[in-house]
């Protein structure tokens, strides 16, 4: 908004003394000095034939005036550009009357499909699936903000070895004996007994050979709709989709498709048939495999030690289509999925993934037989978002105590147990939806505010603090801004003014987080949005430690600062709806 204006002036100067080419502008690296810098001078001075200092001067010489802005070059070669007051006003005016607080949407919005959700039936979700559902519900409001039409899609892990795995050990325990005849009693199957079946099931196959080779016997089954293992295949997934939805509903995660890999089925023949015709599909080993290797790849494998040189595996091994006994894979359904949601959603723009980065190179598989099949359009983009793993304190993925694996449930116990202590602790009742609202701010923000590859050392006492960078500081600013708000709704609305570089501070920190929105598109991360949201809260901190909004006695100061209050409130609300953050009524 404010950076292309400058843009536009400096390069109508440029053209007065015969420049074509485009100046940019930059946020400054000393905002004490200026607010904005243009350092193109240096690289453009030989083809205006000038010294770079002399045509810095000519172009602010030439510039149009500007109430707004204060332009000067300086040494070396810089154009130093400050808002004045005037600008500072009209930034602030801009932001109140905005819909979206002055944040320009894309002209042309994309149609996006975002794959986030992940988790498997029969199984208990877990600390793995917290990631991909807390940053694919940020991306995906994130994009709708600035213009995109997007479809989340949760897709659920429906049609794979652990549906096998987890009726075989319900078969043998004897719950299953219904379905096939033994018992005129009907069967009941519940999450209790998912819970109980799928780990002692996972933990037997990798020990027992047979075991194993007759549960992928029941997955092929079940992929056949054979009966009664299909039907079987239906109570689990009664059973399992209930806790699953409840457990998303907890952390925000909101879903418009609840599709699963099993919807696929339908269009893995179709699938099959348009690879094969294009003569991708060869047999080897037995399995019938797409080889998507390109010229001269290598494939990095993990370090056991930092220390140790990086080896490789050369060529990317193919993709798997069809395993020799006919079943379908992981690979399979994905490929197949892509087909479907062409077909629904009218070839949409991208199809977006998050999911582990370990995830890379299945994606990386897929998409390429889709590209190379022609299943996905030329011009459709097909993005894998990896992203790293939560971590303990000692570095490594988060378990329990006892060493397992938490369950998603019980971190959602412990987070409203831990800020129910923290509330307790500043003198407040425990309540148990504002300790929900708390501790899922805490950790949503603790996670966001780190670039999405990277792992991060998951810190609960640290991320629930009311001070620093975290999200109930957040919160926090914005019930104090709300509570300041209900105590002077009586005053008159009046003009947005500035008194003092307090003000200044905040629209100067207005201005970096509205810019951060398209960082974060462009990097497909919500870390320059949770950063200068802090900057904003704390700017706006600074303010109300020297400053008292109720107490002022000059009429038209007081009201100028409930414009601000306003704006700050304004633009907090925005980024914390991005980035699913629920603002309380109290803290």
């Amino acid at each position: 908004m404010i950076t292309e204006k400058i843009e536009q002036l400096l390069n109508d100067a440029a053209k007065k003394i015969g420049l074509s080419d485009s100046l940019t502008v930059s946020f400054s690296n000393m905002p004490k000095l200026c607010d904005f810098q243009c350092n193109d001078c240096f690289k453009l001075a030989k083809t205006a034939g000038l010294a770079p200092l002399e045509l810095a001067e000519k172009i602010v010489a030439n510039l149009e005036k500007d109430g707004d802005f204060y332009f000067e070059a300086v040494k070396p070669a810089f154009i130093n550009i400050k808002l004045t007051d005037q600008g500072f006003e009209k930034l602030g005016q801009t932001i109140l009357s905005s819909e979206n607080c002055g944040l320009e949407k894309h002209k042309n919005g994309q149609r996006v499909i975002l794959d986030y959700g992940g988790a498997n039936i029969a199984k208990t979700l877990h600390v793995g699936h917290l990631r991909p559902a807390i940053i694919g519900e940020a991306i995906k409001r994130l994009y709708q903000q600035l213009g995109d039409s997007v479809i989340s899609d949760v897709h659920l892990g429906d049609w794979g070895l652990q549906l096998g795995l987890t009726e075989l050990q319900l078969f043998e325990d004897g719950v299953l004996d219904f379905y096939f005849g033994k018992s005129d009693k009907p069967a009941e199957i519940t999450l209790e007994m998912l819970n109980e079946a799928y780990p002692k099931a996972s933990t037997r196959s990798k020990v027992d050979d047979v075991f194993r080779e007759k549960a992928e016997e029941w997955t092929l089954k079940i992929q056949k709709k054979e009966q009664p293992y299909f039907d079987i295949y239906k109570k689990i997934k009664d059973a399992s989709v209930p806790k699953i939805k409840a457990n998303y509903q907890a952390l925000g995660a909101q879903f418009d498709e609840w599709y699963g890999e099993s919807d696929s089925s339908d269009y893995v023949d179709e699938a099959i048939a348009i690879i094969e015709k294009k003569g991708l599909l060869h047999e080897s080993d037995g399995a019938m495999v797409v080889d998507v290797a390109t010229e001269n790849e290598n494939i990095p494998l993990p370090k056991a030690d930092p220390q140790e040189p990086q080896r490789y595996k050369n060529p990317m091994p193919p993709a798997i289509i069809k395993k020799s006994n006919g079943a379908v894979l992981y690979a399979t359904t994905d490929i197949a999925t892509i087909l479907m949601r062409n077909k629904l959603h009218n070839n949409p723009d991208r199809i977006e993934y998050i999911t582990d980065q370990r995830q890379a190179m299945h994606f990386t598989q897929v998409f390429r037989v889709c590209k190379l099949s022609g299943i996905s359009p030329e011009n459709q983009q097909l993005l894998h978002i990896g992203h790293g793993t939560m971590n303990g304190k000692d570095g490594k993925p988060f378990k329990t105590r006892e060493g397992g694996t938490l369950k998603l449930e019980d971190m959602i116990n412990l987070l409203i147990e831990k800020a129910g202590e923290k509330l307790k602790s500043n003198g407040q009742e425990f309540d148990r939806d504002l300790a929900l609202k708390i501790g899922v701010a805490a950790m949503k923000f603790g996670d966001l505010i780190n670039n999405v590859g990277k792992d991060y050392v998951f810190d609960l006492d640290k991320f629930l603090s009311f001070e620093g960078k975290t999200g109930p500081y957040l919160q926090y600013t914005a019930v104090r801004i709300n509570s300041i708000l209900a105590k002077v709704e009586n005053v008159k609305e009046g003009q947005f003014k500035v008194y003092s570089d307090d003000e200044r501070d905040i629209l100067r920190a207005a201005v970096r987080q509205l810019s951060s929105y398209e960082v974060c598109y462009k990097e497909k991360s919500l870390a320059a949005l949770c950063a200068s949201t802090f900057d904003l809260a704390s700017a706006f901190s600074t303010f109300y430690n020297n400053h008292s909004v109720i107490g002022e006695t000059d009429e038209e100061k007081k009201s100028s600062f409930v414009q601000l209050l306003k704006m700050v409130k304004k633009l907090l609300a925005q980024a914390l709806h991005v980035l699913a953050i629920e603002v309380p009524e109290k803290m």
